[in-house]
């Protein structure tokens, strides 16, 4: 008896001997933080806080592109619950997590994901020597992934460049917007930027043949004055290098008829722009009028869209603007069609302070009255300058290397009827 009562004290002494060392080496939980937030997101930057439930000494935040592996990630230590994660790469999406290091032997678990993505990069209204270099597309040159900075456009009746696409953006600085100024073209606030670049689709029955781009033609407003620039793409199309001279490119496609066509493209020299898009010795963008961009898009008005994304200021509604007809709209009439393509083809050199202001009495504007415009009276000479192609005779004089068949058709019908 006295032998069992030995034991059980002697088990009493060591259970009550672990009892007091568990206690003197208990360790508070380290919490984990939480709201983890973003306060501030750039193009290249990430401020993160969040709220500490303890007063930890330090805090690890590991970061990384989305989906990486927890321990490969960039780690940074901080002893304030915010952090500035810099050097960025622009809208990219990137994960987050963040830990109390409360001691050295006593962590936090590590936050839920948090998942953001940093802005696009600012488009840079500077004529730099590659195109890359304004910031109007994402990823890959060539995919023409237009930047969230600015904003595509199209035209009701757009210029005939040798059977050229165009891709057409404007890119306002932030904060600002277009101003209505009527039917013409808006009030553009310095720093815009205006891009439109040409290509070929290599075969128009398959797209995913791929596009051989040529040029992207700048407009760049500083200053009050619009100044222009010219960017010829690389053979291997990853990126085109600023160029003032102008050249003559062959290139050749597949119509929608499986017919090769080819042509001599004419990329333009800066006094070839000047030639066009100076009035009265000042430049001014020719495409972007008001008039020209009020039609429906797959289904939604370009402007009120405008108006809407408030990137157009001073006008309710598309319905205060005029639309220019599209060309090749056969529900619309034959005159209306055919001084929209004069308008656009012809009218930024045919009319007062135009290049041909002094060598011919021409105003093909299309808000001009017939018996104003002198095409009743000069319609001879405009049918004979535009039925052949000859450099520096037929008409266009800048802009293209061929004849446009279907707009010589129009605008031969039309002439036909004022006989």
């Amino acid at each position: 008896m006295i032998r069992k009562i030995g034991l059980l004290s002697l088990l009493f002494v060591l259970l009550s001997a672990c009892s007091n060392d568990d206690a003197d080496q208990l360790i508070a939980a380290c919490d984990t933080p939480t709201d983890v937030t973003a306060t501030a997101i750039s193009h290249h930057s990430i401020t993160i806080t969040w709220s500490a439930n303890d007063a930890s000494s330090s805090y690890r935040v590991e970061y990384g592109l989305s989906g990486f592996t927890v321990g490969n990630g960039t780690a940074l230590l901080t002893t304030n619950p915010t952090v500035l994660i810099d050097q960025l790469e622009p809208n990219t999406s990137y994960d987050v997590y963040v830990q109390n290091l409360c001691d050295t032997n006593n962590e936090s678990l590590r936050t839920a994901l948090y998942n953001l993505s940093t802005t696009s990069a600012p488009v840079i209204p500077e004529f730099k020597p590659q195109l890359s270099e304004l910031n109007l597309f994402l990823g890959p040159l060539n995919s023409l992934s237009i930047s969230p900075q600015a904003i595509p456009y199209e035209l009701s009746t757009p210029l005939f460049t040798d059977y050229a696409h165009k891709q057409r953006l404007i890119a306002l600085p932030a904060g600002t917007t277009m101003a209505f100024n009527g039917d013409g073209l808006p009030i553009f606030p310095d720093q815009t930027v205006i891009a439109k670049t040409f290509f070929y689709n290599n075969d128009e029955r398959d797209l995913s043949l791929g596009q051989h781009i040529i040029e992207t033609r700048i407009l760049i407003k500083s200053n009050g004055t619009w100044q222009t620039g010219n960017y010829i793409w690389n053979e291997e199309q990853t990126d085109a290098t600023l160029d003032s001279e102008g050249s003559t490119l062959p290139v050749s496609w597949i119509d929608m008829e499986g017919t090769p066509q080819t042509a001599n493209y004419k990329i333009p020299s800066n006094t070839d722009c000047f030639t066009c898009h100076a009035n009265a010795n000042t430049v001014k963008p020719i495409g972007p009028k008001l008039r020209s961009l009020n039609f429906d898009i797959n289904g939604t008005n370009q402007l009120e869209q405008w108006i809407s994304n408030q990137q157009l200021s001073g006008v309710s509604s598309s319905a205060s603007v005029r639309s220019l007809p599209k060309w090749d709209d056969s529900s619309v009439s034959l005159e209306e069609r055919a001084r929209a393509y004069m308008d656009i083809n012809c009218a930024h050199c045919h009319i007062p302070g135009g290049h041909c202001e002094d060598l011919s009495t021409l105003n093909l504007a299309y808000e001009t009255p017939l018996e104003d415009s002198d095409i009743v009276e000069q319609a001879f000479l405009i049918d004979y300058r535009m039925s052949f192609y000859l450099d520096g005779i037929s008409m266009p004089l800048i802009g293209t290397s061929m004849q446009h068949t279907e707009g010589v058709d129009l605008i031969q019908s039309y002439l036909n009827t004022l006989d």
